[in-house]
């Protein structure tokens, strides 16, 4: 069953990729012709024009992260596997690509600005500032969910986290190396690839063989994960502001390869599991539970299925944050505007796939209390072990190769999130982005709450017991994520009726998705009252709703016409 479910819904992915993708294309005008920003205002930091495979790997390991593997395994735990995959799908085709698309078209159309930008410059003022302060609040979260699950993963005794954390450091390592080699020695990309690719499959092999007794770091306060989540903002104020040739680029780059590999390797687990019946891949967990189910085994349930299942499974299908990757890093490397829809649609239909290997990884469980209290982490190295043992490969060696692809996706994702921040407080003070002193000036202002808030200790308010930072934070994260999705696909929506082009298949998502956001954030306020998860979710809600309104003044505008284009040299078009 597994087998049928994955095949059906890379099928269904490739025929959006083709007709839903290729009509938007049309409605874009998207034009290789079209002088875009990388070549227009290329600095060698931040616009740098990128080949497709590397951008693709840079934007693909950066929107996936945690989000389409922790997400879609507690949905698919709480609620049924059935209702999460059938979102995933949906959610995929008609309003996470739907929006990541929009957000990189619209950003590389307006010399890669954000999406705040937009707002500004289509809506209000107002709305500029309100946008800029959501998405700056929204990227902190990420912040702290995706470090402290970095330094879960990097502590797990069970999975052989010191081995994950010594295999992170040398894949670090190797991607620096990688980036001088390509950017100063003149590695072509295939040549690269060839050599560091096996490296990172090396020190897989290295860190599976160590085990550092007593882990790797000398315990702070009392616990190695606060060590690691030092070392963590460190390295995000390091990594955010170099040269993305130098670490971001070909570290996501060999990261997007290990994702690859992961989502093939699984997936061929499943086809032959499902052939042979070996590797453990039959389905046991139920396809729909009730709240009942899940609380008479003594685990607090998420909540109700509508709203909280779209905020639970997030980037698996929808995601806000992807709108500031892709109108942030991405949009300042893309090399062509037919570049967006192969990266903006294209790499949303694989987070796909991944969230439903990822629900896999649930659906081989028996249903008990022991897996509804169990760490997303160890669901998913745990699955993903039982499927590349259907072809030989030792349980233990598939868990770490797991755990190390997560570990690099959450890296990713954190110093690409801070870089992004980064990009917004300049954005807001009006300071030179060029000028290295604003540069970190920027960077240690946004890592200053990340460090208080993954230090506070977090408390269920229904059972009174304490939670790790990310799970606290979750649901807010969850919500602000989406809620920022849907105010990305409203900024894009009045673009898109102000410059008289068709708008409904962007406005319908963007007003379910402002539905479903706004009613949990609703849902989170009363149950956390006023704590700080509460009062964090109220001025959330009170953002969310200013800005819906100052939208719904900005559809009664006159329209403005399309948005002007520059063509490129002749002889930039001959090369």
């Amino acid at each position: 069953m597994l087998a049928a479910i994955l095949l059906t819904v890379i099928v269904l992915f490739w025929i959006a990729f083709r007709l839903y993708g290729g009509w938007m294309s049309r409605v874009y005008g998207l034009n290789d012709r079209h002088l875009v920003p990388s070549e227009d205002q290329y600095d060698g930091v931040d616009y740098v024009p990128t080949k497709t495979p590397v951008l693709l790997g840079h934007h693909f390991s950066s929107i996936a992260g945690a989000g389409p593997i922790v997400g879609p395994i507690l949905a698919g735990l709480f609620f049924g596997w059935l209702p999460a995959l059938l979102w995933i799908v949906v959610g995929a085709i008609f309003v996470g690509g739907v929006h990541d698309f929009g957000s990189a078209v619209a950003s590389i159309r307006h010399k890669a600005r954000s999406v705040a930008e937009l707002a500004r410059q289509y809506i209000t003022p107002t709305a500029f500032k309100l946008f800029l302060a959501f998405i700056w609040l929204a990227l902190i979260y990420v912040i702290v969910v995706f470090m402290d699950l970095t330094a879960t993963t990097f502590v797990n005794v069970e999975m052989n986290g010191s081995g994950v954390a010594i295999s992170a450091i040398i894949f670090v390592a190797l991607a620096l190396a990688m980036g001088y080699s390509t950017m100063r020695r003149g590695l072509g990309t295939k040549a690269a690839t060839a050599i560091f690719l096996p490296l990172v499959l090396l020190a897989i092999w290295v860190g599976d063989a160590l085990t550092v007794e007593g882990g790797l770091l000398p315990a702070l306060a009392g616990a190695e994960k606060n060590s690691w989540n030092v070392v963590l903002l460190f390295y995000c104020l390091i990594a955010s502001i170099t040269p993305v040739w130098i670490l971001l680029q070909p570290r996501d780059y060999l990261s997007s390869w290990l994702l690859y590999l992961s989502v093939v390797g699984a997936g061929t687990g499943l086809l032959v599991g499902a052939l042979t019946g070996a590797g453990g891949v039959g389905g046991q967990w139920p396809a729909l539970l009730r709240p009942g189910q899940v609380t008479a085994l003594g685990v607090p349930h998420l909540g109700p299925l509508f709203p909280i299942l779209f905020i639970t499974v997030a980037c698996g299908a929808c995601s806000g944050f992807h709108s500031i990757v892709a109108s942030g890093t991405t949009a300042k490397q893309m090399r062509c505007e037919t570049d967006t829809r192969r990266i903006g649609y294209g790499a949303m239909l694989i987070e796909g796939v991944v969230a439903v290997i990822a629900l896999a990884t649930v659906m081989i469980l028996p249903f008990g209390r022991d897996a509804l209290r169990s760490d997303p982490i160890s669901v998913y190295a745990g699955g993903i072990g039982e499927f590349l043992a259907s072809f030989g490969i030792p349980t233990r060696f598939g868990a770490h190769f797991g755990l190390l692809a997560l570990s690099t996706f959450l890296l990713t994702t954190l110093d690409t999130c801070t870089r992004l921040c980064r990009y917004v407080v300049q954005e807001a003070f009006g300071w030179d982005k060029n000028d290295a002193k604003s540069r970190v000036t920027a960077t240690v202002i946004t890592l200053v709450l990340p460090a208080f808030l993954v230090f506070v200790t977090y408390i269920d308010p229904a059972t009174g017991q304490p939670l790790p930072a990310w799970r606290a934070v979750w649901p807010v994260f969850g919500a602000t994520n989406q809620l920022l999705a849907a105010l990305a696909l409203l900024s894009v929506t009045v673009w898109l009726k102000r410059t008289g082009r068709t708008w409904l298949f962007t406005g319908l998502p963007m007003a379910f998705m402002l539905v479903m956001t706004m009613s949990a954030l609703a849902l989170l306020i009363w149950r956390f009252g006023f704590s700080l998860i509460g009062v964090i979710a109220s001025a959330l809600f009170l953002l969310g709703l200013l800005l819906a309104i100052e939208a719904a003044r900005a559809f009664r505008l006159e329209e403005l016409g399309p948005e002007p284009v520059t063509l490129k040299p002749a002889e930039a078009l001959a090369d």
